[in-house]
């Protein structure tokens, strides 16, 4: 018989898989940044800073306030405990999941455009390009398309407008044989050779046939969520269906996942084997649009009854919520969302908008006031200005 959970036990239950239940540090060291890390399996990378840059703030809404360097260092630093590859988006992946991420640079499913263009009509071009990653990297593509020179700085009209040289480095970016080696200021890749980025302990594993890899990441995938139907384990790592169910099925067969039902939903899910029933949660943070607690919206509003769309690229008259809004977690529930920006300048957090769910407990208005002032105090922002749109503003703008 099909064990059944509530909607509030899987909610727990995923919440603890995420971090959410463990005692924030005192003083953030590098082996809690490696600790969750391997939790998550890596932080998603968005080039959005009206706030802060999405790969920061996961570590930031399970440990609390941290020096940023921790995180540049891990990913841009020997010995790494990160690199940068297509994992849900564009992220900083746990670096144990180089081998695992092979079945991916081996395949071609998911090239697109320019780099996959690039490839078939100017091999000897791409060739070209990887020997000079070789010889000058780590070099950014406007540096190494100053270096080349010539014709092959001539734009076509691919991609994003990108150079041939840019389309050049990511299809050897997609495929393995360059990597980046960090981001520099200005939020470019600097592309070097895998051997001088990887740790050698990692490249010399045996990488995982596609089966076995696909094994490795929806169980990753499932200690991650703790538990989730197919599609949730599926998105995790934007992997195949086919390829997907096989190792759910084999993983379910292992005794790693059990079958089991969650409230009303309409779809099976799997529990993970070690995951944890917390009986209460007891968080208080804010979290980004891109943290893995949410960033797969039809699981959030099964979960927490929280609708949940990003509004970027939404005409500002349309917007409901506001242009880079976050969900405010207390407890085991998201309360409330607001809507912030980061004036650098006035070194003001802004509030532009903030609105209540049904159902927010009566203190939500001072709980999300400290965290607001916590946040600010992490972006080097000395107060908290709060607009007047959304029904929590008044109460809100009251506690400063």
């Amino acid at each position: 018989m099909t064990a059944r959970l509530t909607a509030r036990q899987a909610r727990r239950i995923a919440l603890a898989a995420q971090g959410f239940t463990r005692a924030q540090p005192g003083q953030v060291r590098r082996e809690h940044v490696a600790r969750v890390a391997r939790r998550l399996g890596f932080f998603q990378i968005d080039s959005v800073n009206v706030l802060q840059r999405a790969h920061y703030m996961p570590l930031y809404s399970r440990l609390g306030p941290y020096d940023t360097d921790l995180l540049h260092r891990a990913a841009g630093r020997a010995p790494r405990l990160l690199f940068e590859y297509w994992a849900h988006e564009a992220a900083l992946v746990d670096v144990d999941l180089w081998p695992a991420m092979g079945h991916r640079m081996r395949s071609r499913r998911g090239m697109w455009g320019g780099p996959a263009r690039v490839a078939e009509e100017h091999p000897e071009f791409v060739e070209r390009v990887r020997r000079e990653v070789a010889l000058l990297g780590p070099v950014t593509a406007r540096a190494l398309d100053a270096h080349l020179g010539g014709p092959e700085r001539e734009r076509d009209n691919w991609g994003w407008n990108w150079s041939r040289t840019k389309q050049a480095l990511e299809y050897l970016f997609r495929v393995g044989e360059v990597t980046s080696a960090r981001r520099n200021a200005a939020f470019e890749r600097e592309y070097d050779l895998p051997e001088r980025v990887i740790p050698p302990a990692v490249l010399a594993r045996e990488e995982p046939g596609d089966a076995e890899a696909h094994l490795i990441l929806v169980e990753h995938a499932a200690r991650a969520l703790g538990v989730g139907t197919a599609a949730c384990l599926r998105d995790y790592f934007r992997m195949a269906p086919a390829e997907t169910q096989a190792a759910i099925d084999g993983l379910v067969a292992d005794g790693v996942l059990e079958p089991v039902r969650i409230g009303d939903w309409d779809r099976p899910a799997y529990l993970h084997a070690e995951a944890v029933r917390p009986r209460r949660v007891e968080a208080r943070t804010l979290l980004s649009p891109f943290d893995p607690l949410v960033f797969e919206r039809t699981r959030t509003e099964r979960l927490f009854g929280f609708r949940y769309r990003i509004e970027i690229y939404v005409p500002e008259a349309q917007r409901v919520h506001g242009y880079y809004v976050l969900p405010f977690l207390l407890g085991d529930a998201l309360v409330a969302r607001v809507d912030l920006k980061a004036d650098r300048p006035g070194r003001r957090l802004q509030v532009l908008a903030a609105f209540a769910e049904d159902g927010a407990p009566d203190a939500t208005a001072d709980e999300l006031a400290a965290e607001l002032r916590r946040l600010a105090g992490w972006l080097g922002l000395d107060e908290v200005e709060v607009g007047d749109r959304g029904d929590l503003a008044p109460a809100l703008r009251a506690r400063f």
